[in-house]
C-alpha cells in the first residue's frame, strides 16, 4: 500500500506501508522527482520480529517495480539498513531531496 504522506514538508514525500495479516507492519519512505528520473529512501522500518524474514528486501523491489526507471539512493546509515540497502545496491547519499530543483523547492517551502 503506498500513499502520499499529508501535510508533510515536502513534495514528492510518500509512504509504502507493509502490511501482514491486516496489520502495518513496516513502511518505507521516499521522496521521487519523474522529471530527473531519480528516488531517494529517507526511512525504513519493519517490526522486529519481520526484520529476517526478506520483507525488505520485498518491500524495496515493489518500490522499484512500482517505479520502473528511477535512480534510487537512500540517506540511511544504520547498521540494519545499510545491510539491506548494500544488497539492494542502492548508495546513499546526503541529501533527501532525489534532484537539485527539487532541493530548490524543498528550501522554499521551509
Amino acid at each position: 500500500m503506498s500513499t502520499h504522506i499529508p501535510d508533510d514538508p515536502g513534495p514528492g514525500d510518500e509512504c509504502l506501508l507493509l502490511v501482514h495479516t491486516r496489520q502495518v507492519v513496516g513502511q518505507v519512505r521516499y521522496r521521487i522527482c519523474t522529471d530527473c528520473a531519480r528516488g531517494v529512501i529517507t526511512a525504513v522500518v519493519i517490526d522486529e520480529r519481520f526484520r529476517s524474514t526478506g520483507l525488505g528486501t520485498r518491500a524495496l523491489s515493489h518500490l522499484r517495480s512500482r517505479h520502473q526507471g528511477l535512480a534510487w539512493r537512500s540517506t540511511l546509515h544504520k547498521r540494519t539498513t545499510r545491510d539491506l540497502l548494500r544488497r539492494m545496491r542502492i548508495p546513499t547519499t546526503t541529501s533527501a531531496a532525489p534532484c537539485p530543483h527539487a532541493q530548490q523547492t524543498l528550501s522554499a517551502a521551509g
